[in-house]
């Protein structure tokens, strides 16, 4: 049987294909994406005999999921190809921006404008070895390649069952993989599916600028999304020692929080990087001469094994630190103006589980209820940090004796950290022997992937104390739920084995052809093999 993903010329025809799809996450176009791979793999003559193996999922908003499974008859054990097919935007790209999804043109164009580029780009360019354009590496690569695989199951070639897995959303909130979780675990009964490995195909990141190194991974990075809520007083800003600035919490909370080295964990040698701010705004609908009175601000926090009771705590430390600064300076600042001894203020810290718990014995459950069903009902509710954010000032307005005070709090996407390596001790020495022996290419093992990614919810995380989240996260199950139940009881090992790019995010997203669709392709089907073997 022929193959037609199979050659490099194939698998980068393959790419193209499905790059020119502009799967941009929460548009059309991502909607359209699993429908026309559907239609791809649709065309294979094992999806032919067996078609109720391949389906389209559909989540709760209405985008999709695509799963497809080559089952060997008599055989349980499996493994998963997961990939998402989701790109960010591309406003980046200017003048190339009609060109983002076209890679052989765009790389044309890059080509003839290289003097615009950095040395490094130019070289890169000059050298034939490389495809510019958004999703290359990011991660469309991975999808075309598992794509392959697929196809070579379908042909008999791997003594196991493999299940191809591809989702929408994983670069905003996952809502894709968090779909995925209760229905790979309704195929495990229904097929009597015994899962051996979950294999990713995310491109690999640089541990350092300039960073040649090839990696694979064995597991992922966490992520939670703090945030902290001000509320000051509002005050004319002819008068402003009458009240206080929620913008000058923000900023001192800031001033603590980013960059701050306190937070990384170091395990085996690997760094989480530090936390940096994502969203920093006053909640003021229009301009005027009344100060801002509420101000929020939420950063990016990486997680290894540190209990979240704990990173709770340190939340609750920055905001009191803060608190205690403004507090200081602004009496210091309020002697100075008037030349006489002013009177204290007093900023108040209280998580968002204690601003809760006042406002029910204050208003009454059924109060409560009736505010958040209409937070969450308006039609301008915006994403789910808006959300959130909303949900926590409407419940600080009705009690605005509390301020001047600091909220901590959690948003949406939270992304448990997993961790396989004690599972795949046997398997990843030998890949990269194989690695060194075949291709001659001296890979480096990391416990984690650190660009974040969907490995977080195939299986259970060593975090045990997730009611810290969920006390803290205004939106959990109120629009926003990872089932932890079901991930409790998945025990499937993980890795990421992936091409080789530069510049993910950027304009300059490119692809290393020969390493993508030779090195990458052939670890990948030793991998699968191996596994199948052991």
């Amino acid at each position: 049987m022929s193959m037609k993903w199979e050659t490099p010329q194939q698998m980068k025809d393959l790419l193209n294909d499905l790059v020119k799809i502009p799967s941009i996450t929460g548009s059309e176009q991502e909607v359209r994406f699993g429908h026309e791979v559907y239609g791809m793999l649709q065309e294979l003559p094992y999806f032919r005999e067996f078609p109720e193996q391949l389906k389209l999922h559909a989540t709760n908003d209405n985008r999709n999921i695509l799963s497809a499974l080559v089952k060997k008859e008599g055989c349980r054990d499996t493994v998963i190809l997961l990939s998402h097919f989701d790109v960010v935007a591309i406003e980046d790209y200017g003048a190339w921006k009609d060109l983002a999804f076209n890679p052989d043109e765009l790389t044309a164009s890059f080509y003839t404008e290289s003097r615009q580029f950095p040395e490094e780009i130019q070289k890169d360019l000059k050298s034939g070895e490389w495809l510019f354009g958004r999703g290359t590496m990011d991660m469309k690569c991975g999808l075309a390649l598992h794509m392959s695989l697929l196809e070579k199951a379908a042909a008999g070639h791997f003594n196991g069952n493999v299940l191809l897995l591809t989702v929408c959303d994983e670069e905003a909130n996952s809502v894709g993989m968090r779909t995925a979780i209760p229905i790979v675990n309704e195929l495990t009964k229904q097929y009597k599916l015994n899962y051996r490995l979950c294999i990713n195909s995310e491109p690999m990141f640089s541990s350092y600028p300039g960073d040649e190194n090839k990696y694979i991974y064995s597991g992922s990075l966490g992520k939670l999304l703090p945030g902290f809520y001000c509320m000051g007083k509002e005050t004319h800003v002819g008068e402003p020692f009458e009240g206080l600035n929620s913008n000058y919490l923000t900023s001192m909370i800031t001033c603590d929080m980013e960059l701050n080295t306190d937070f990384c964990e170091n395990v085996d040698g690997e760094r989480t990087p530090p936390p940096t701010n994502l969203l920093q705004k006053d909640l003021k609908k229009e301009y005027s001469v009344q100060i801002p009175d509420r101000s929020v601000t939420l950063f990016n926090l990486y997680l290894i094994k540190k209990s979240l009771s704990q990173v709770q705590n340190e939340l609750m430390g920055i905001a009191e630190k803060a608190a205690r600064k403004i507090e200081k300076k602004v009496t210091k600042q309020r002697e100075i103006f008037s030349y006489q001894q002013s009177k204290g203020m007093d900023i108040q810290v209280l998580s968002f589980e204690s601003l809760l718990e006042y406002a029910e014995e204050k208003l009454g459950q059924e109060k409560i209820n009736e505010l958040f069903a209409w937070v969450l009902s308006n039609p301008n509710r915006g994403d789910d940090r808006e959300q959130t954010i909303s949900l926590i000032d409407t419940l600080a307005l009705y009690c605005k004796e509390l301020a001047p005070m600091i909220v901590p709090f959690i948003a949406p996407p939270f992304y448990p950290p997993v961790n396989s390596s004690e599972d795949t001790k046997e398997w990843i020495p030998e890949l990269i022997q194989y690695a060194r022996k075949t291709h001659n290419l001296d890979l480096k093992h990391q416990n984690f992937f650190p660009g974040l990614c969907d490995l977080s919810y195939v299986t259970a995380s060593p975090i045990q104390d997730i009611q810290e989240i969920t006390s803290n996260m205004p939106l959990w199950n109120k629009g926003y739920y990872i089932p932890m139940d079901i991930l409790a009881e998945m025990h499937i090992p993980v890795i990421n084995i992936g091409p080789y790019g530069k510049d993910a995010h950027k304009m300059t997203e490119r692809l290393h052809l020969h390493y993508a669709f030779k090195y990458t392709k052939e670890m990948l089907e030793w991998m699968v093999t191996k596994v199948f073997e052991s």
